[in-house]
């Protein structure tokens, strides 16, 4: 499975320790500053960090054009933080259905209240 759902941060570093990469809805500003993102939700969706290539492969078609810090656009950054706008992410929610990679529904069922938040980030490791 690529994507996880923890109920606890116990039971997260029980399964991976702190190699994943965090899938977290933004309910404050898209422009926060990286110490104002809250990392580890338990209401987050998380990528291992063994199945990144794989997600990678999968989804890297639909999680294009993101928001990086410095200003600059592209992928998702592992290795630090990309935001997606909620326009972005209603677009993200409409070709998880058209194109339907492995385990889409897992990501689309967590993103079914997307439109309550102001897009998502990724976090990286």
């Amino acid at each position: 499975m690529l994507f996880h759902r923890f109920a606890s941060q116990k039971e997260r570093r029980e399964f991976g320790g702190s190699d994943f990469v965090e899938l977290q809805l933004c309910k404050g500003k898209p422009n926060a500053q990286w110490e104002e993102i809250v990392h580890w939700q338990n209401n987050s969706l998380y990528i291992f960090g063994d199945d990144m290539e794989e997600f990678y492969a999968q989804y890297k078609e639909i999680f294009q054009d993101g928001l990086y810090p410095n200003g600059e656009r592209g992928l998702v950054d592992y290795c630090g933080v990309t935001y997606y706008t909620l326009e972005q992410t209603m677009y993200i929610i409409e070709m998880l259905k058209r194109e339907q990679p492995r385990d889409f529904q897992v990501l689309l069922d967590w993103l079914a209240n997307a439109e309550k938040y102001d897009g998502l980030y990724f976090l990286g490791v």
